[in-house]
């Protein structure tokens, strides 16, 4: 079976010819692509790593919102990648967290590798529970998503998890490497024996089209659903001194990663989601026209 993930982290464009800006470490090269003529400005940008903008660009069309796609992240393994189909072969825990649908792809291709051993999952929110739905269908029990908080944030989860009354509750933890150290501190302070490897990991890309690009800046919102994808964004305009147009984050830790970043226009939802990162779009997009009416 093919990986998930691939071990080098590039992003490989081909345009039939390129030129390479010289920019500082951890930029990305920009790529003149001579087929990309469009001169229509969007008014959304969807910045998720391709092929994971599909649900966001197809909600925003059913509210007839143009939308540009420009992938700014994408993932590779982390450091404790090998790690984790053999741990679950070995031992079992009492829970296993995961926080990121990219975590429960990364979680689930190792607990396959492992013949699908019986484990108790909880999840942080709904977008992250949708990519188990087809995996427990299937897993004749073996795979049992048991909790979600009634909130979806890290915080919220490491309060409100269930442990066992009288004896403490193990907890594996696969997360992103730059993920906050949130869940295992909050968990081990209520008691929990927390065992976190990091088994993936989000990066730059490491090029982008230079015509989408100018488009990208001209549109009245950029949407981001990580402060990775909001770092990349810095980066890549940090020679565009003048934007300043409104940022529409998938929920407040992104939005707040935004703000720290200088970003003042910053939209996001009380509940992270999909359904709610359209609506602070929505309200983005209002904010600009009110802005620009006259």
């Amino acid at each position: 079976m093919a990986s998930l993930l691939s071990p080098f982290p590039l992003l490989s464009l081909q345009p039939p010819y390129h030129h390479h800006h010289s920019l500082k470490k951890g930029v990305p090269c920009l790529v003149r692509d001579s087929l990309s003529s469009s001169n229509s400005i969007p008014q959304v940008v969807v910045t998720r790593e391709s092929g994971k903008n599909k649900q966001i660009i197809k909600a925003l069309e059913k509210r007839g919102i143009s939308s540009l796609e420009l992938p700014l992240i994408q993932h590779a393994r982390g450091p404790d990648f090998d790690r984790l189909p053999s741990l679950l072969t070995d031992k079992s825990f009492d829970w296993i967290i995961i926080t990121s649908p990219q975590a429960a792809s990364v979680f689930l291709e190792a607990w396959k590798a492992a013949c699908s051993p019986k484990v108790k999952v909880g999840v942080v929110g709904a977008g992250t529970a949708r990519i188990f739905d087809e995996p427990v269908q299937a897993s004749q029990g073996q795979l049992h998503l048991a909790f979600t908080p009634s909130k979806a944030t890290g915080k919220v989860l490491a309060s409100e998890l269930p442990d066992n009354v009288g004896k403490s509750s193990s907890v594996l933890y696969p997360a992103s490497l730059k993920a906050s150290n949130e869940i295992e501190e909050g968990l081990s302070r209520r008691g929990f024996d927390v065992l976190r490897l990091n088994t993936y990991t989000t990066v730059p890309v490491q090029s982008v089209d230079v015509t989408l690009l100018q488009q990208a800046l001209s549109a009245p919102v950029l949407s981001v659903a990580s402060p990775s994808a909001i770092r990349a964004w810095m980066n890549l305009i940090q020679n565009e001194k003048q934007w300043s147009n409104n940022v529409a984050c998938i929920g407040e830790t992104t939005a707040s990663a935004a703000r720290r970043l200088g970003f003042k226009k910053v939209y996001h939802p009380e509940q992270p989601g999909l359904e709610g990162w359209v609506d602070s779009i929505m309200e983005a997009l209002t904010a600009h026209e009110e802005l620009h009416r006259f």
